[in-house]
This record gives structure tokens, sequence and C-alpha cells, in this order.
């Protein structure tokens, strides 16, 4: 009667978590959910989330603890560990016990003397690859069983697909900002150069391009200062 009473339980509340994640409104928020459901349903003293970041290895944008963001930091900084392996390798990784896994003998060492005994590292994982790594962790030696390996997987799978989500919507609501923004510059030009749109348009790219700056920065340092810099004219 236990195991039925348990997975009911471990049912309810992935019903509820995914109405959080449907209500949650950006990145930031998803990621907070997601960490404080982990600590809530398996058996970690921390739980995290690093995202891969194009142009640098991730960013931690949610941790239940400051001591994840030094766990992250060592393999930042030493470029190796089980959080590396989950996002390069797509796969998840177990340390039973820091005291004596032998992969990341420094890591680990240093991890130890944070209090960490073991840590589930789960790969959060959409159509077009890696979005980051789900991190647990427990004062506890092997601490993480079959089941919490389940529950984890689980709790990824939703969480890739809320963070995918997520995302998309920020970069669809920051693509609409720009072109509003660089339709307003566009206007000023227009009205104060006797300009017409593709004209305006043109000035704005080739400012852009000169100056390797985003269109949308220029457009936004033209809406702001209602002039182009000395040196840039508009015809």
């Amino acid at each position: 009667m236990g195991g039925v009473d348990q997975t009911r339980g471990i049912v309810a509340r992935f019903a509820e978590l995914a109405v959080e994640l449907h209500e949650s409104e950006g990145v930031q928020e998803t990621v907070d959910v997601v960490v404080e459901f982990a600590l809530q349903a398996l058996s970690c003293s921390y739980a995290g989330i690093a995202l891969a970041v194009r142009g640098r290895d991730f960013e931690v944008p949610a941790a239940t603890d400051p001591v994840v963001t030094k766990i992250y930091e060592f393999q930042v900084s030493g470029g190796e560990g089980p959080l590396v392996e989950s996002m390069r390798d797509h796969v998840t990784v177990v340390v039973r016990d820091t005291a004596i896994d032998q992969r990341w003998p420094e890591w680990a060492d240093r991890v130890r003397e944070l209090g960490v005994r073991s840590v589930l590292d789960v790969p959060l994982t959409t159509g077009s690859g890696v979005v980051g790594v789900l991190g647990l962790y427990s004062a506890e030696v092997d601490a993480f069983g079959a089941d919490d390996e389940a529950v984890a997987h689980i709790l990824a799978r939703h969480a890739s697909v809320a963070l995918a989500t997520a995302r998309n919507a920020e970069n669809l609501a920051s693509a609409v900002d720009a072109r509003k923004l660089v339709g307003e510059a566009m206007g000023i030009l227009m009205e104060r150069y006797d300009l017409d749109a593709d004209r305006a348009f043109q000035v704005l790219k080739r400012y852009s391009q000169q100056n390797n700056r985003k269109l949308r920065n220029v457009a936004q340092d033209l809406v702001d200062t209602r002039n182009l810099p000395q040196s840039e004219h508009p015809r």
C-alpha cells in the first residue's frame, strides 16, 4: 500500500509541477521552479541548473544554495567534471561517493570539502540538442538510487520542454521589441532627413555594419539621442 501511496504522491507532484511550469513567464522563473521541485521530490541536499550558452560553456541561472555555484565554478576552471561530461556527451552521470570516485580526483576533493558526497547530473535535452544540465547533490554517500534517477529523468524531460518554450517565447518577444525599435528609429530619420523607408533602413544598416554593432543597439542610440553620430551622414 505504501508503494501505491508513494506513486500517487509522485504523480500528484508532477501534475503540480506541470501547472507551475506552464504558468512560468520566462527562463529564470522556469529554472527556479525546477530546482525547488527537485529539492522537495528527490534525495538531495542541493539542486541547480546549468544552461548551455552560445559563446561560452554555460551559465548557472538557478541554484538552491551557493554551494552549487561553487561546484559548477570548479568545473569551469578545471574543464572537467560530471557536469562537463553530462553536457558534452548527453549522458547521465552519477558519482556515488566523492571520497572514492577516481574520474575527476581534483574536482572530487574540492566538492567533498564542501560537504558533498554524491552527485547526480542529468542532461536537459530537446530535439536541437542539450540545453543544460540538472545537478543534484547530497551530503550522504550513494544518495541517489534507481527511483531517484527515474524521477530525475522525468523532471529533466519536463524541464527541457519548459525551458525550450520559455526561451522561444523570450526570443520572440525580443525580436518583436527589436522590430518596433528599428521602426521608431527609421521614423526619426524619415522625418528629420526627408528619407523614404528603404533609405532610412539602409542608413541604420550601414552604420551598424561600419561600426560592428547590432542594428537594435544602433536604433536604440538614435531613439535615445534623437541624432546620428556627427560622422554619419544620412544620405
